[in-house]
């Protein structure tokens, strides 16, 4: 049976017509992706002219200070508006305390203002928390083998306004610990620096998928126990709301889910509520996932990384912190 003489059999309405072809799709989209959502999370180490890939993370390398430039230059000609930086500390640089996080010449701050200079124009984003600089991998400070918040606190004021003194622009907490985002809004703003954004990490779970980032950043091993007294468990979702909304009385300018494409219903009830910007972080093992299965030929690389970026968009995401950034950037250019 032809078109033709199924006429009659159809509604007038035909869901098909706005697919017809490549013209009419652009002009019905609902969703759209763009360099302008794209945030580049990139890892920084010490030492001196080196570049190291991170095995399980293919096309993700760690870098030194003085090779950052370069690193970066690429993204910043294709148009990404911002970094976000993470710090490879060495072993002898950790300790209990985390002090490195407030050293004013570690690996954040020097990478900071050698960005600043080189890139005014991109946005810096900094991570908040203290597992690059624990020896025992925590992302807060241990009292008799408990992460104590208060405590943690303390240290995590101290941090971001020593890496808002380096020039980052966005602090990027990350720690989940309790009413740390009132704490460091407070601190910033008696230092002066009311300008400086918070970009709380409020949505962070205690997630399988961050395997491959640890494994960059070298603190893995190191991971007494685990972190599920601080970071959500998987379960919930109502806890997610309250987390959004406490921050954001606190004083966050945006806020956050990680992981992403395993918590796009979060992203999406956190959107519908709360109507600020919303980001995601696609993180270590969603793209370890997407990249194996591309090495392996199961999956078309540059498909499967739009479709993949495109979901958070459409879930109501504001901008997607992924390491694909620089390779979608070039596709979507054009």
């Amino acid at each position: 049976m032809n078109d033709a003489t199924s006429l009659g059999r159809f509604p007038t309405t035909r869901l098909r017509r706005n697919r017809t072809d490549a013209w009419t799709r652009r002009l019905v989209a609902e969703t759209r992706l763009s360099i302008d959502d794209l945030i580049w999370p990139i890892f920084v180490m010490d030492g001196s002219n080196a570049v190291t890939d991170v095995a399980s993370m293919p096309g993700v390398q760690r870098v030194t200070v003085d090779r950052l430039a370069a690193h970066v230059e690429p993204a910043a000609r294709l148009g990404i508006p911002a970094l976000a930086l993470f710090p490879v500390t060495p072993n002898e640089k950790k300790d209990a305390e985390g002090t490195e996080s407030g050293n004013p010449d570690n690996l954040i701050c020097q990478a900071a203002r050698l960005l600043k200079r080189e890139f005014p124009q991109m946005g810096l984003i900094g991570d908040v928390a203290l597992d690059p600089y624990t020896n025992h991998g925590h992302d807060g400070v241990l009292r008799e083998g408990y992460v104590a918040n208060d405590a943690s606190v303390e240290v995590l004021v101290r941090q971001s306004i020593n890496q808002a003194r380096a020039g980052i622009d966005v602090m990027a907490p990350s720690d989940m610990m309790d009413g740390r985002i009132g704490a460091i809004r407070a601190g910033l703003d008696a230092e002066g620096f009311i300008h400086v954004r918070l970009m709380s990490y409020a949505a962070k779970y205690a997630s399988a998928f961050y395997g491959p980032f640890r494994d960059a950043l070298g603190s893995g091993g190191s991971l007494k126990g685990d972190k599920k007294t601080y970071q959500m468990d998987p379960a919930n979702t109502d806890e997610a709301l309250r987390e959004v909304a406490f921050d954001l009385q606190e004083g966050a300018d945006s806020v956050m889910v990680k992981p992403g494409m395993p918590y796009l219903d979060i992203v999406r009830r956190v959107h519908e509520r709360f109507h600020v910007p919303t980001f995601v972080y696609q993180v270590s093992g969603e793209y370890a996932m997407i990249m194996a299965a591309i090495r392996n030929g199961w999956l078309d690389h540059d498909k499967a990384m739009l479709e993949s970026l495109l979901a958070f968009k459409r879930a109501g995401a504001a901008g997607v912190l992924t390491y694909f950034a620089p390779a979608a950037a070039k596709l979507l250019r054009g």
